[in-house]
């Protein structure tokens, strides 16, 4: 069965500065040890979030203001470097249901969009326009809607963003896990599997 079609999210937002993000910020690699994903969210930017000594930085993730943000803002082809699944399941994991970014990294992208994480592109110009309005006021409601490719702002800003086709079907119709679809098909698969002479 199809699961939750995610039409739309609505959070507070955080900005993170920087371009080419990589999946190694995201989530460094010495905290991939585990057998599941669960715990991964406390390390999410870990080495930006905190020094040598573990004394909390001045990054964004670590200002009050912005400690209920559950979409996050960035800017061009944020999640690239290496594959890992982890980076977006960490973001997941820490409480992101979105995110809004000049541009994304291809496989970050899919591994987003297979946890139901709408990620959508926006202009430079549209990106400055969320910032501004997110840390000038951190309590701005910001809605990814999925269905009419459009930002909004609880301010008043209404930007038009981007996905690819195959993202935005599978979020609207439910279908955004692929493991979900093979339990769905089980039986559709041995019957196809009982006509291949070769299986």
């Amino acid at each position: 069965m199809a699961l939750e079609p995610v039409p739309s999210v609505t959070g507070l937002a955080v900005f993170i500065p920087g371009a080419d993000i990589d999946t190694d910020r995201i989530i460094p690699a010495r905290f991939m040890k585990c057998v599941t994903f669960d715990g991964l969210g406390e390390f999410a930017f870990y080495d930006v979030r905190f020094d040598e000594h573990g004394v909390k930085t001045k990054h964004p993730l670590n200002d009050p203001r912005f400690s209920k943000a559950s979409i996050l803002v960035a800017g061009v082809n944020f999640g690239c470097g290496s594959s890992r699944e982890h980076a977006p399941q960490s973001l997941r994991k820490y409480g992101f249901n979105g995110v809004i970014a000049e541009s994304f990294a291809e496989i970050f992208y899919g591994n987003s969009t297979t946890l139901a994480m709408p990620c959508v592109m926006a202009s430079p110009e549209d990106i400055v326009a969320i910032r501004d309005a997110v840390e000038a006021d951190p309590e701005t409601e910001i809605t990814i809607d999925v269905k009419a490719l459009r930002v909004r702002t609880s301010g008043g800003l209404d930007i038009a963003v981007t996905m690819p086709d195959s993202a935005r079907e599978a979020l609207l119709s439910g279908r955004w896990d692929p493991i979900q679809e093979l339990l769905d098909n089980d039986a559709a698969i041995d019957a196809k599997a009982a006509e291949l002479q070769y299986v």
